[in-house]
């Protein structure tokens, strides 16, 4: 309550949220997006609000960084490049939008003295985990795409920082986040495809890819939740679903959403939907539930109100 936070990619889709949150909470909130990704039609509503501020702004820009972040007492940092097929074909982006990003503000922290900083990470900085559910003490991380190895290296940068600069860091390994002002992923994807042609849907892989799934309204509360009640100085928590449902699955689920008949579901085949695709994923929350908290949702009924929400 009434504290000044710092928002990195706030207009963003979770970001979005995590704001909403935030302010509802009587926060004093600033948003610092480049949007690149982000959309401005995500955080406008909060514009006449005196508690609002918005601060568009590239992070490569180390200075100004070091400027806009003075003075807050946390940093939640969920600036990235969010989309993980993406390195595949452009190798930089997610060393310059989520690794160099990441030092830039820790930087800004340290020559601000500040102490705390929220970071989103992900549920691919495990890799392909031979343990299912996948417990935050899993090793060794082996990530498989450049997504992954890159929100890695930032947790192994603000991790350091912690110790060599006193401060304090909450760290989310996130299942897929679905929801509201979602801009990409499975649903979207099948969504534009069946708008498209509402005939014949194209599954990416065997379809039998299955993961935990979690609306973001749960995300964004467990996220708060932690904050308040983990006080480590490295706090890392997965956040997830108790579940898992596959794309064949949420295919069916969105046909049916659509209201859609007799959709012919094809396959471009092999276990991965894209290189660096994981095909089985589900985290262990019971650490997450150990501290007091459960998701309100599973997989299935996350997927289905995203679903509506993307449909309006």
């Amino acid at each position: 309550m009434n504290k000044r936070i710092i928002v990195t990619g706030g207009a963003g889709f979770i970001g979005s949220h995590v704001v909403d949150k935030l302010l509802s909470c009587g926060n004093q909130v600033t948003v610092i997006d480049n949007l690149s990704s982000g959309k401005m039609r995500f955080i406008e509503h909060h514009i006449p609000d005196k508690n609002f501020n918005f601060v568009e702004l590239d992070m490569l820009e180390l200075e100004k960084l070091t400027t806009a972040i003075k003075g807050a007492d946390f940093i939640y940092h969920l600036a990235a490049n969010p989309d993980v097929r993406l390195g595949a074909d452009n190798t930089k982006v997610h060393l310059e939008q989520n690794i160099i990003v990441t030092y830039n503000l820790l930087e800004a922290m340290r020559m601000n003295r500040l102490q705390n900083i929220v970071f989103t990470s992900t549920s691919t900085v495990y890799g392909e985990a031979t343990i299912i559910p996948t417990p935050e003490n899993y090793g060794p991380l082996i990530p498989i795409s450049l997504y992954g190895a890159s929100k890695l290296a930032c947790e192994a940068l603000i991790t350091s920082y912690c110790h060599t600069f006193d401060m304090r860091s909450w760290i989310f390994r996130f299942a897929n986040i679905v929801g509201e002002r979602g801009t990409h992923g499975i649903i979207v994807d099948f969504i534009n495809k069946l708008k498209k042609n509402p005939k014949t849907l194209e599954i990416l892989g065997d379809g039998q890819q299955r993961k935990s799934y979690i609306h973001v309204s749960d995300c964004v509360d467990a996220i708060l939740f932690t904050v308040e009640k983990s006080n480590e100085m490295v706090n890392i928590f997965n956040i997830g679903s108790n579940d898992t449902i596959n794309s064949t699955q949420i295919g069916e689920l969105i046909v049916k959403e659509m209201g859609l008949k007799d959709v012919k579901f094809t396959y471009t085949g092999g276990k991965r939907g894209w290189k660096g695709d994981v095909p089985k994923m589900l985290l262990s929350i019971e650490k997450l539930q150990q501290l007091g908290w459960e998701p309100s949702q599973n997989s299935k009924s996350s997927v289905n109100a995203a679903t509506r929400s993307t449909l309006g």
